[in-house]
């Protein structure tokens, strides 16, 4: 069985982080096929290369001289080829791209570059062949990947290759041109070439070693989360923990291959293993009874009352449509006999208050009704909860206990989340205050 490897950008920043790379790669024989990122940040004050192709082709756009920029890319990888003492030249490729970006060729193909260039040095590099991504991975007219074409060929093409290193973060389109994933999507290449090879295991490597049961900047020294099912980390991510790009858990969860999320820089430290589901008979954190918690501010609350509200049909209906005319997404709808509460982001809504509030008196003829910003939702998620008695009073507890006033509480149907609202001011305060009475 082999492993399928992503590793991101700030793993191949540079030639010593490339070595660490090829050493990971060469203490395990199954590592058979590698994703690649563009090459990210050496130290906090650099900047990515994908965010220096952006910058040189909205130049290029501009009809404004770009050379000084995409002189510096071009710099970033001759000193990763030249530290490593490779044989390889990129200079028909950078010429290549340059006439393209005169040419606009757009800025799906702009921002590609990055991990095709990338990929192209470590594939020299580690003597594995290389598949260019556009061959392989496949998007539809409107733009959504198309799953079972980029399968069938990918599929075929990986028995070919013993091993071999795929840029990850694009596609290409029914037209043969470039069309990126959103930002972060190395994560979902990888795991489509996991799918496609019917891996062992996924492996994404990245500069945390796995997910922490909250945020550091919140919470000193959380504790790592060693195993975590596809739904928690659905929650988790939702409420803003990005290790990995969400969508990323879609083609291996449909193949039953676990993810497992390592350190580059600490490759003896055995991450966080993402799995389908975990059997409680052999959980070894059933004394754990929450996985983690994640929270965002920026959210806003729409307060309908009316009398009889529950005995008035099409009431919820006739309110979200509003919300659906206007292009803007619900988060929870707790509500009460009488009352009704929409939970909004914030910046769905800023500057369209008054209109909205005038379009949803029209539709539902509220006794009243109020707007209200500068909330923050915190979830606290695991997947033992189900089966821990009292879990919701010790949430409230802790958050009251700690001063803090609860402006929303909801539940999941499936018993695996809690999520309660706080005043934006509040919010460290009760993230840690939750983690206190957990985590002891």
């Amino acid at each position: 069985m082999s492993k399928v490897v992503k590793f991101g950008g700030s793993s191949l920043a540079d030639a010593k982080q490339f070595e660490k790379v090829a050493n990971i790669i060469r203490s395990d024989k199954d590592r058979a096929f590698v994703v690649v990122s563009a090459p990210g940040k050496r130290f906090k004050e650099d900047t990515k290369v994908t965010d220096m192709l952006y910058g040189c082709y909205e130049s290029a756009a501009k009809g404004e001289d770009f050379s000084k920029v995409f002189e510096k890319i071009e710099e970033r990888y001759r000193d990763i080829i030249s530290a490593l003492g490779l044989g390889v030249s990129l200079e028909k490729e950078f010429e290549r791209i340059r006439q393209a970006f005169i040419g606009r060729a757009g800025r799906d193909y702009a921002a590609s570059r990055g991990e095709y260039l990338n990929a192209i040095i470590f594939a020299d590099y580690i003597g594995y062949d290389f598949i260019d991504a556009s061959d392989v991975i496949f998007f539809r007219e409107d733009g959504v990947l198309d799953s079972e074409k980029t399968q069938e060929v990918l599929s075929k093409e990986l028995k070919k290759h013993k091993n071999a290193v795929i840029p990850g973060f694009y596609g290409s389109m029914p037209n043969d041109t470039v069309r990126t994933f959103s930002r972060g999507g190395s994560d979902i290449t990888g795991s489509i070439v996991a799918r496609a090879a019917n891996a062992e295991i996924y492996e994404n490597w990245t500069d945390v070693s796995g997910f922490l049961m909250a945020d550091p900047r919140v919470v000193e020294s959380p504790r790592p989360i060693e195993v975590i099912t596809y739904h928690e980390l659905r929650e988790l991510s939702y409420m803003g923990a990005t290790v990995l790009h969400e969508d990323a858990i879609f083609p291996v969860r449909l193949a039953g291959i676990p993810i497992n999320i390592r350190n580059t820089n600490r490759p003896e430290d055995c991450g966080t293993m993402i799995v389908a589901s975990v059997d409680p008979n052999k959980d070894n954190a059933l004394d754990a009874v929450i996985t983690g918690i994640a929270g965002k501010k920026g959210f806003s609350v729409i307060t309908l009352e009316k009398d009889m509200m529950n005995q008035e049909l099409g009431f919820g209906r006739r309110l979200l449509e509003v919300l659906e005319k206007n292009n803007i997404s619900f988060e929870h709808l707790p509500s009460g006999i009488d009352t009704m509460s929409v939970v909004l982001n914030t910046s769905d809504i800023a500057g369209n208050e008054k209109h909205l509030q005038d379009q949803i008196c029209r539709a539902v003829d509220p006794d009243s009704i109020s707007f209200e910003d500068g909330l923050a939702l915190i979830a606290v998620v695991g997947r033992n909860m189900r089966r821990a008695k009292g879990t919701a009073a010790r949430v409230f507890d802790a958050v009251s206990n700690a001063g803090v006033n609860i402006r929303m509480i909801d539940q999941g149907s499936s018993e695996i989340n809690i999520i309660i609202g706080v005043s934006e001011h509040d919010f460290e305060t009760a993230m840690r205050a939750i983690y206190k009475e957990f985590i002891s």
